[in-house]
């Protein structure tokens, strides 16, 4: 991909069910997911965990290309340790050829909202990497609970306040 371009306007956001997403875009989805979260944090985890068909798929698009995306998990889910009673996001990716662009904010943004409008009242609940508190703090989330291991790399359980 060409070096990302600072202007936004043209960037497509789809949101998308398991099944009504195309065979092209689920590879280039599986593809961004394993390059960052395989092989670039170097972690040997089971991307294919069995929730992405229970998902709304959010991603972000300029001229055919992947540049950011996340899962959006219904209530009452087993995505995060524990359980999850909240609606939840995950897999939260931004294209290395797109970053600087300010996307994950934006994608965060648009998450949240998608949840709250698909889950009205059932909050929303998140695994986030540890080293993220702050970003997603920032996003209207407050940390609740210890550190946890998720595939030898530190996370926190963290919910969206939504008077933030």
């Amino acid at each position: 991909m060409a070096a990302a371009r600072a202007d936004k306007s043209d960037i497509e956001w789809r949101c998308e069910h398991f099944g009504q997403l195309a065979a092209p875009a689920l590879y280039e989805i599986l593809r961004l997911r394993q390059d960052v979260f395989i092989l670039e944090q170097d972690c040997m985890y089971p991307d294919l965990d069995g929730f992405d068909r229970d998902a709304l798929h959010l991603s972000a698009w300029r001229d055919g290309q992947l540049l950011a995306y996340l899962r959006a998990l219904p209530p009452g889910g087993d995505a995060l340790p524990g359980g999850n009673a909240e609606s939840t996001i995950g897999r939260v990716v931004v294209s290395p050829a797109a970053r600087g662009l300010s996307l994950g904010r934006e994608l965060m943004r648009r998450g949240i909202a998608l949840n709250l409008a698909t889950w009205p009242g059932a909050g929303i609940c998140i695994g986030a990497q540890a080293h993220l508190e702050e970003f997603y703090t920032e996003l209207g989330f407050t940390r609740s609970g210890d550190v946890y291991d998720d595939a030898g790399i530190p996370h926190i359980k963290m919910r969206y306040r939504e008077d933030a």
